[in-house]
């Protein structure tokens, strides 16, 4: 997530971060490596400006000048104006009377169906009956029946009105709503690839007519300003209560997360975090800013395992783990699985402190290397995963082909697999440093490189 800003912003940082003493000079051209990172990102020059004067005032006083380690109190200062820009406190949802509304609107293309999905699963806390959904788009073709098999997927309420016409679709969804005694209606809109006359005036008719709790903008992070520009507008004709942020985990810059709270006030509240229908998450400030500056998420990272791996499936590992026992294919593979619904391998390192943005590439990890993994498990028996001594040259070449792989690959399989269980072997025993230790020595060996 917004890879080269964090690269940028650590380039600039890290010329200061361990002096003893910070100089004007110092602060000057520190200031103005991190006003070029940040335009670099999209992020709207009023914004920038109001970061760089805030931490050049900040750097320049006395807080900086009476520190013990001037250089971490101003990476800290760097970090608290980031929080600022990205609106200090958490704003959860605040659902109002029942059902509660939660209006979508946006550009077209920003991702507002998927994301009706996500918030349906992201609200209903395993009881999706609670959600009823509801599309108002008539105008894009198969709009109504991508929601409907979203709905589907995910055992969520589907409302399919006979009319066309957008503020009766709502209405009707609403009675809908109120006669099954849902907890939330998610009302999605349609949207136009630019913002017109006509589509606002569509979506102020429909706010009037089911008075939402909350009528929440969805915008594309990889936008940049252009989707500071789009909201602002929206923001003009409706009072937006929140943001959902898009396709975060992409190729975004980050100028629309840093830009959207300081030009229009309106406080963002989600962040899609990948394409799963599961990729939601709070947006808390603290903990983004700290990830753009590559101090990690932990916290976010212990919730997203809470709320994605399988328990049952963990609970069963830890206890062979604590017995001793050795880990099969099957349990392996379980992992795998479990580690790319997460978001795979960079989604996971972005989260842990000190990991820079490139180091999955240089370290030669790859998220493909994961799957490659699983489809030559699923080529094997039950029984060759159980036991993968019995795997000789022969199982090894159908596992092979099965899998549309090399030998070479079920070679590098069955040795990693082999080196994880010994690993484990050794932690259960008490030895998890030397364990380790034994694990991280040449890339060879880790478990997921090439």
């Amino acid at each position: 997530m917004f890879d080269t800003l964090t690269e940028r912003l650590n380039g600039a940082l890290k010329k200061i971060t361990g002096r003893g003493r910070i100089t004007e000079d110092n602060v000057r051209d520190t200031v103005r490596q991190i006003r070029m990172a940040l335009l670099e990102a999209d992020v709207a020059l009023p914004v920038v400006k109001r970061i760089v004067e805030r931490v050049r005032q900040r750097a320049l006083g006395t807080e900086v000048a009476r520190s013990l380690n001037p250089g971490q109190t101003f990476v800290k200062i760097v970090h608290d104006e980031l929080v600022h820009v990205l609106g200090r406190d958490q704003t959860p949802l605040r659902p109002k009377g029942r059902p509660a509304v939660l209006l979508l609107v946006g550009l077209q293309g920003a991702g507002k169906t998927t994301t009706a999905g996500k918030l349906a699963r992201y609200l209903s806390n395993g009881q999706t009956s609670e959600v009823l959904l509801v599309s108002t788009d008539v105008y894009r073709p198969a709009a109504r029946e991508q929601l409907e098999t979203i709905a589907r997927d995910i055992g969520a309420g589907y409302v399919r009105p006979a009319s066309d016409n957008p503020r009766e679709i709502a209405l009707e969804a609403l009675a809908e709503a109120r006669r099954r005694a849902s907890r939330w209606l998610i009302v999605d809109t349609a949207g136009r690839l630019h913002v017109d006359d006509e589509m606002m005036a569509e979506v102020r008719e429909l706010h009037a007519a089911i008075d939402p709790s909350e009528t929440l903008f969805i915008v594309d992070a990889m936008l940049g300003q252009d989707a500071v520009n789009s909201a602002k507008a929206f923001h003009d004709a409706l009072p937006l209560t929140g943001v959902i942020l898009t396709k975060a985990d992409g190729d975004a810059r980050g100028g629309a997360a840093l830009s959207v709270r300081e030009i229009t006030g309106v406080p963002i509240k989600l962040v899609g975090t990948g394409e799963k229908l599961d990729a939601l998450e709070a947006f808390v400030p603290e903990r983004f800013a700290s990830r753009i500056l590559g101090m990690g998420d932990v916290v976010g990272l212990v919730e997203q395992v809470q709320r994605q791996i399988d328990r049952e499936k963990a609970e069963r590992v830890a206890a062979k783990v604590k017995k001793g026992k050795t880990l099969d294919l099957e349990d392996y593979k379980d992992q795998l699985e479990q580690l790319l619904g997460m978001g795979g391998l960079a989604s996971v390192l972005e989260k842990l402190p000190g990991v820079k943005p490139d180091a999955l590439a240089s370290a030669g990890f790859d998220d493909r290397q994961l799957r490659r993994q699983i489809a030559i498990i699923n080529s094997m028996t039950r029984k060759e995963r159980r036991n993968p001594d019995l795997i000789d040259g022969s199982r090894k070449r159908r596992i092979a082909a099965g899998s549309g792989l090399q030998i070479q690959d079920v070679n590098r399989l069955l040795k990693q697999h082999k080196l994880l269980a010994k690993t484990i072997k050794r932690a259960s025993k008490g030895g998890l440093e030397r364990a380790l230790g034994g694990m991280l020595r040449g890339r060879g060996g880790m478990p997921f490189g090439r």
